[in-house]
């Protein structure tokens, strides 16, 4: 791989003759890209935007309220990665630390593994386990649903959030508004489903696409290739994460998710309702679903009837889908801060906000 500057080289050498918008769609290349300071090394019209590539970003305001009303219950304990602590649902400031203060309990896990151990050592509580993630995580909570299955674990359910990427991608592209020319593809999504999940960005919407590692080498080279692919008017599907990422992906986990899930309708924030979008449990794994076992908190009934009507003037939304930066939000640095985060993307570790904010990747 040739170094950083040698790709910048080749970047600074392309004759653009117009701007060009480039979408990453991964959480992680977010903060990489903020870290790295590689949007100020890009010529001035060459743009990278973040898209809907944190789990804990795209998760609905209605959602978190379902699950902050089940965590007071006394017999039950919330078993969630950590990212999901301090995000608010439609009530800033109304999360799961504050739900904790006020004694319901909440326990920070690594992984659903844990969950499940938690589970074990509390045969006379309910754990629920806060399922959020793409396809990266959806086969180990998959996995430990099954092991509580196979061990008899009556008491460890999961409330299933899990998104796809390709129909967000497809709803994206579908929107009026709509303005970028080319996609990095998430790396550890496209190590699960295989290089040939993203070939419909190419095929179907002449849109030219690199599946990305996460150094600053690989995202330079990654947005190298888009623009010559760009410059050649030439769209098509390139791996530049060959050492991680096969045509074919992880066929295991892929038959984990494929058996314990299937494709249900899911609202994501910032771009409603998407169909096929969501990994719901299959119905002989219904005394897995916390859906199921709490349908008076988070049955699909329960969770679309709440009054979950934004009261701020937030913007993730219009962040997560590319129509602005995270400085044109007026809350950003100024009433939302990690300190006190008004919207989830400045409360995710892979949040555009949170990284811009921490990396001072802005402007003013």
């Amino acid at each position: 791989m040739r170094n950083g500057e040698e790709i910048l080289d080749a970047i600074r050498a392309l004759p653009l003759d117009r701007e060009v918008r480039l979408m990453e769609v991964c959480g992680t290349h977010t903060m990489a890209i903020a870290a790295s300071g590689i949007r100020n090394m890009l010529p001035e019209k060459v743009k990278l935007l973040s898209g809907p590539g944190c789990p804990v970003c795209v998760t609905p305001p209605e959602e978190i309220d379902a699950f902050l009303g089940l965590s007071m219950r006394r017999d039950v304990i919330i078993a969630t990665y950590g990212d999901m602590i301090r995000v608010p649902g439609s009530t800033p400031g109304d999360n799961l630390a504050r739900r904790r203060a006020l004694g319901a309990q909440v326990q920070v896990v690594y992984s659903p593994v844990d969950a499940v151990e938690t589970a074990r050592q509390n045969p006379g509580k309910e754990v629920i386990f806060l399922g959020v993630g793409f396809e990266t995580t959806a086969p180990g909570t998959a996995a430990a649903a099954l092991t509580a299955k196979e061990e008899g674990i009556k008491n460890f359910t999961v409330f299933s959030m899990l998104k796809t990427v390709e129909p967000a991608l497809r709803k994206l592209m579908a929107m009026d508004d709509f303005n970028v020319q080319g996609f990095l593809c998430p790396g550890h999504v496209a190590t699960i489903i295989g290089a040939k999940g993203f070939a419909f960005l190419p095929e179907e919407y002449a849109m030219p696409a690199v599946i990305a590692g996460f150094e600053p080498e690989d995202i330079l080279t990654a947005v190298l290739r888009l623009l010559r692919q760009i410059t050649a008017g030439k769209p098509k599907l390139e791996n530049e994460y060959v050492r991680a990422v096969s045509e074919n992906g992880n066929t295991l986990a892929q038959r984990f998710m494929a058996d314990c899930f299937a494709r249900h309708p899911a609202c994501w924030r910032g771009l409603g309702k998407i169909d096929g979008s969501a990994l719901k449990f299959r119905e002989e794994y219904a005394d897995l679903d916390a859906e199921k076992r709490f349908p008076e908190y988070l049955g699909e009934e329960a969770v679309a009837g709440l009054s979950a009507k934004a009261v701020t003037s937030c913007r993730c939304g219009e962040v997560i889908t590319g129509k602005i930066s995270p400085a044109d939000c007026p809350l950003f640095a100024r009433r939302c801060v990690p300190e006190d985060p008004v919207g989830p993307c400045m409360v995710s570790s892979e949040g555009a906000c949170a990284a811009a904010y921490k990396y001072m990747d802005y402007d003013g």
